[in-house]
């Protein structure tokens, strides 16, 4: 290719591209360049590079980046493997036996004990819209009425959250997000989009979860907790309790916890048993005196 070629490609000057065929001389790279009408720079035919330069922990965080779940969901299983064994093949001896060692050692399970993997039949296709930037029309579920309704979608990017996929998806005032399992019919428009050029996915999603945690827990519960109940506190509950806990005299710890709502914080609360003491709201204490009688009454019967 021409140095005008090469700039016109890499959307670079002219002069940058001078520049950096020097810079790859320098460093060994076998390039020439043929003069006149039909000339430009050339790669000595059969030249192959080797992943140089690169230190052992460099080459164990390669293979652990890779996690093969998510990589099949998204179509990309067979690709990965054959990008790690040509990755493994490119290093040298002494690296390669640091990656196989991290590879035996460490092997990475993202979703939690307890979640159901969801179903995603049309993740592919959804990664294919975003990486093509082409509109989708999807038919989607919501938790609210009306349940089922239509979109029409410019995906600007896919996120794995706990095992579970979302698209960041336009137009509008700014990106909304969506579960990818909850999409019940998807359509590829012929149709291609250009996302805003100021959008940043990874800093989309801070502030989502950021927000998301806000709207989550917008009330709070002042509690007295036993030793072993305070133990068992995990997520924000667990960071409330170290910001705001006092221990009191009998051992026990006063706290000020973020709740979701009074229907969750009840359920919450009663897994606790005797172990907590609600002191606040006075709606929630009384729904769970009202809740101690009864099961109280139901137990002394049996």
């Amino acid at each position: 290719m021409t140095a005008a070629g090469l700039a016109e490609e890499l959307e670079v000057s002219v002069r940058t591209v001078y520049r950096d065929i020097e810079s790859l001389h320098a460093a060994g790279i076998p390039l020439y360049g043929d003069a006149g009408h039909s000339g430009g720079y050339r790669l000595l035919a059969g030249y192959r590079t080797r992943l140089t330069g690169m230190n052992a922990g460099e080459a164990e965080a390669l293979f652990l980046s890779g996690i093969p779940g998510p990589a099949a969901e998204l179509g990309l299983g067979s690709v990965l493997a054959t990008a790690q064994l040509k990755l493994r093949a490119a290093l040298p001896p002494e690296l390669r036996a640091q990656a196989d060692r991290m590879r035996s050692r460490f092997h990475l399970d993202a979703p939690g004990w307890y979640a159901e993997d969801d179903d995603v039949p049309h993740l592919p296709q959804v990664a294919d819209a975003v990486w093509h930037s082409r509109v989708l029309d999807i038919r989607y579920r919501r938790w609210k009425e009306p349940t089922d309704v239509d979109r029409r979608l410019e995906p600007y990017g896919l996120v794995l959250k706990a095992g579970r996929w979302y698209i960041v998806a336009g137009p509008g005032p700014g990106p909304r997000t969506y579960r990818v399992d909850q999409i019940l019919e998807l359509a590829v428009r012929d149709e291609e989009f250009q996302p805003p050029e100021d959008f940043d996915l990874a800093g989309y999603w801070r502030r989502y979860q950021a927000d998301f945690h806000a709207r989550l827990y917008a009330g709070e519960a002042v509690v007295r907790l036993s030793p072993r109940a305070a133990s068992r506190l995990r997520g924000a509950a667990a960071r409330a309790l170290t910001g705001t806990g006092t221990t009191e005299p009998d051992g026990w710890i006063r706290a000020v916890l973020p709740i979701e709502s009074l229907d969750h914080a009840h359920g919450t609360f009663l897994a606790l048993g005797a172990d907590v003491e609600v002191l606040g709201p006075p709606e929630l204490r009384a729904r769970l005196a009202e809740t101690s009688r009864a099961l109280a009454a139901r137990y002394a019967s049996a």
